[in-house]
């Protein structure tokens, strides 16, 4: 928190801009199949579009978020994390009249925020009327909590970790209706002992610029930490995917990748090849984004949060 050596009743008449300010932390899940992604796009619906609109109804005043990842459309978040600042007198006005703590209020209020910017998104896409209402549990928020100003939602981050559903042999048992909207389905059987032991060769800290759409002034090495697949009880494959950040498009990717491998249509030296040799080509193959989302993320203690913002704006090297 920030503190105007003058008191509070001086800062009243002060620019927004140099108010003293809180710093917010939200963690929230959602349902990305509606949305054109996280970030803000002209004239599309996406998380962060709706998420801003909620705030600024509460706030009254326009507030801007940084998040944890970035998700691509139609991609989901079990946990996903923002942060954002706000005036401090704003924050402690928020409960009202009532006893609850500013946090607390926040989360209280943005329940109802989040369904009128959500009822304005479902308009914005022109649902028809037996679909209306499918949106107004699309996002849920989980905590809201002060932090201090060296949190940053996306670099304060250790790690961040994903999953990944797949329904596999579709030529031979069909589609389970209620995975559609939430697994890739491939219609070959697939290796997962073969899969596997493809994975750990791609461990460690590597360019996995093959397995990425580079954005420009960003590097594409990453330290993958886990990646691995297993069968579940009713047939889906759960991949579990996990590194310190993620470049753009690199999971759906590395998941794709090793699904060629595991139908045997690309193999072991073909994908050691390309993190031996990282290069972006028409070789790039993207999963469906509907199996994949966003699983946990994972900060340190809140005095290393400023070391560790710093170390992640530090370029990777090999």
């Amino acid at each position: 928190m920030n503190h105007h050596p003058l008191g509070a009743a001086a800062t009243e008449s002060l620019p927004a801009e140099f108010k003293p300010t809180m710093r917010v932390r939200i963690d929230f899940a959602y349902d990305g199949t509606p949305f054109a992604g996280w970030a803000k796009q002209p004239g599309l619906v996406t998380v962060q579009s709706v998420l801003e609109e909620a705030l600024a109804l509460i706030f009254r005043q326009p507030i801007y978020t940084t998040v944890a990842g970035r998700t691509d459309a139609g991609v989901h978040a079990l946990h996903q994390v923002v942060h954002f600042d706000v005036p401090t007198d704003l924050w402690k006005k928020l409960p009202g009249r009532s006893e609850d703590a500013p946090a607390r209020a926040l989360r209280r209020k943005l329940r109802g925020s989040l369904s009128r910017a959500l009822a304005d998104a479902e308009a914005q896409l022109g649902l028809p009327s037996r679909l209306q209402g499918l949106l107004q549990k699309a996002i849920t928020i989980s905590a809201c909590v002060e932090v201090p100003s060296s949190f940053d939602a996306r670099f304060s981050a250790l790690e961040r970790s994903y999953r990944y559903l797949l329904e596999d042999n579709q030529e031979e048992n069909g589609s389970n209706p209620l995975y559609r909207g939430l697994t890739w389905q491939i219609n070959k059987e697939l290796d997962l002992e073969l899969m596997n032991s493809a994975a750990q060769e791609l461990l460690g800290l590597h360019d996995f610029l093959s397995f990425c759409k580079p954005r420009e002034g960003s590097t594409t090495i990453r330290e993958l930490r886990e990646l691995s697949f297993e069968r579940q009880e009713d047939g889906l494959i759960e991949a579990t995917i996990r590194a310190d950040a993620f470049c753009h498009n690199m999971v759906r990717t590395l998941i794709a990748s090793l699904v060629m491998v595991g139908e045997r249509s690309k193999d072991l030296p073909w994908l050691l090849s390309r993190i031996q040799n990282p290069v972006r080509d028409s070789q790039v193959r993207l999963a469906a984004p509907r199996g994949l989302a966003l699983n946990q993320i994972t900060y340190p203690v809140a005095s290393a949060y400023a070391a560790q913002a710093d170390r992640a704006r530090n370029k990777r090297e090999l």
